[in-house]
């Protein structure tokens, strides 16, 4: 069986899993999507990242299943994060959002204002390990 079927197969989920829990990853630096996706699989929660808001609202729209969505306030472009937050949270009222941005960052008041639950987290505690508990913390409060 391939790699890429062993890791989606029901029956091969390592102990412990998180099965049905999906976390949607969205950065415009690749190093830091790759980080923060590898950090979520070993919770054992599965993961999906892009590169653009416009994929991830992709991803929302095909009706895939996502619990969580981490986005980088550095995501540019068409859909930058507090449109893309803003976005994600008119298709699915009930989808967890955290945002990542530097301290020094003035994240979007935009974003804030409008998806007054999201939880702001500084990008750092993801690169430092600290992701646990930023997922606990999102699913803690999700809509049954």
């Amino acid at each position: 069986m391939p790699q890429a079927d062993i890791e989606t197969d029901s029956g091969k989920l390592p102990q412990g899993s998180c099965y049905r829990i999906q976390v949607l990853v969205v950065g415009r630096h690749k190093r830091w999507r790759d980080e923060v996706s590898a950090q979520v699989r070993m919770l054992g929660y599965q993961v999906t990242a892009c590169d653009r808001g416009v994929d991830a609202m992709t991803v929302l729209a095909l009706g895939l299943p996502v619990d969580v969505l981490v986005v980088d306030a550095a995501l540019q472009g068409g859909l930058c994060c507090a449109q893309l937050a803003l976005e994600a949270r008119a298709l699915r009222p009930g989808l967890r959002i955290v945002l990542a941005s530097n301290p020094v960052d003035a994240l979007d008041r935009k974003a804030t204002i409008a998806v007054p639950d999201a939880l702001l987290v500084p990008r750092d505690q993801f690169q430092n390990g600290l992701i646990a508990s930023t997922m606990r913390e999102a699913l803690a409060n999700r809509a049954a």
